[in-house]
């Protein structure tokens, strides 16, 4: 059973707080998109508020174990400053003496920011004398960074199995009260729309959440190995002939369950992946050799939003087509509009989805939008995440 941060007292602790602050930079390390900061604030307030001696620690892009500036956290440092009204400073690492006496002179209600972690290849090693030296900075351990609670990594598991007291955050709450809600409690009928470019990276998914939906809408890349599997020829699309049996299985599979299993009907196709590129609308019996599947067709779109109607519970992950460039946009877009417009509860998760529902102006109109993509898919695949794990061991 995990426990939350608002079951702990936190009156002069000191809280290390795993969050997700991977935010996206410019060129010239300025912030242009601070939601991953946001969504954590309610769970930093709670903890400012409590009393908590508050150490927070992210890590930010890739710097593979080493000291690079450009992935410095100073940024989100002075937002964080911005947002709560007072200075948060930067450790100059997150671990060593320096930082060590740093954070013993946080004081209660206030704030310090630990440099990037993945500044030690410790963190995504999971290295025991890592974990270690970030467990010793504080008593209390609250991981609010779902996005990453799918990664054995130092922070999301080592550090809680060295303390005797954790908890989630609010944001943890809700991605898996929101994700029971969908698939573990649902109402129906359960609708699960899946997309994106390979079979292989949603095989998982499909196969966990085949016997909890009604129906199962599968677009994007991945549905041209659907269609090898039904027969058609689909040009030079990227497909994945080595899982046309496994596709062909899913199938047969869905009929025995009576679950009602979509797949494209038309397509929107091009000679090539570009935004110039002449595009065209084919059945999927006729989609020519020397062309390649980019979107769903406007037939399948209308199918696939007639489907919706009536939906109690909408799981949304991954697009229906190459959807950043507008010829291919429009499948991708319509569904958005849908979702939006249906009253079900709808749970999108995955970067590329997000992004869709914004580009639709959809984000208001839908229940909840996942921040994890990764660890939203590990989820649908029925997957324990060792972030999770971490939480209900800690203490035991």
């Amino acid at each position: 059973m995990i426990r939350f941060i608002d079951e702990l007292d936190l009156k002069s602790k000191t809280v290390i707080m795993r969050v997700d602050f991977n935010v996206p930079l410019d060129s010239s390390c300025n912030i242009t998109d601070d939601n991953r900061i946001q969504a954590a604030m309610p769970t930093v307030r709670h903890a400012l508020e409590s009393g908590a001696r508050l150490i927070v620690c992210s890590h930010l892009g890739r710097p593979k174990g080493q000291r690079v500036e450009k992935f410095s956290l100073a940024p989100v440092a002075r937002r964080l400053s911005e947002i709560l009204g007072f200075d948060v400073p930067l450790a100059p690492d997150c671990i060593g003496q320096e930082t060590a006496e740093m954070a013993k002179s946080v004081q209660d209600g206030r704030c310090l920011m630990l440099e990037n972690l993945r500044y030690h290849k410790g963190e995504t090693d999971n290295d025991p004398d890592f974990a270690s030296k970030l467990a010793s900075l504080a008593q209390v351990y609250v991981n609010d960074a779902f996005a990453v609670s799918h990664r054995a990594h130092a922070s999301v598991v080592g550090v809680p199995a060295l303390l005797k007291e954790c908890a989630g955050g609010f944001l943890m709450k809700s991605e898996i009260t929101y994700f029971n809600r969908a698939m573990k409690n649902p109402e129906r009928p359960v609708v699960a729309i899946l997309g994106g470019a390979k079979v292989s990276s949603k095989l998982g998914a499909i196969t966990n959440i085949l016997p909890k939906v009604d129906v199962l809408i599968i677009g994007g890349a991945m549905a041209n190995t659907f269609l090898l599997a039904q027969g058609y020829k689909t040009g030079k699309s990227l497909t994945e002939p080595d899982l046309v049996d496994t596709a062909r299985s899913l199938i047969e599979d869905a009929e025995k369950r009576g679950v009602k299993l979509l797949l494209p009907v038309d397509a929107v196709v091009a000679t090539e992946f570009s935004e110039s590129a002449p595009a065209e609308t084919v059945s999927v019996s006729d989609v020519p050799d020397d062309r390649m599947i980019l979107d769903i067709g406007p037939e399948t779109t209308k199918k696939y939003c007639n489907a919706l109607d009536g939906a109690a519970t909408i799981v949304w992950n991954g697009p229906m087509g190459a959807f950043e460039m507008k010829p291919f946009s429009k499948g991708t877009m319509e569904l958005a509009h849908a979702v939006g417009r249906s009253s079900a509860l709808s749970i999108i998760g995955g970067g590329d989805t997000d992004l869709a529902v914004h580009l639709a102006g959809e984000k208001d109109n839908v229940s909840y939008m996942s921040t994890g993509g990764g660890a939203f898919l590990s989820l649908l695949e029925g997957k324990v995440l060792p972030g999770f794990e971490a939480l209900e061991k800690c203490g035991g």
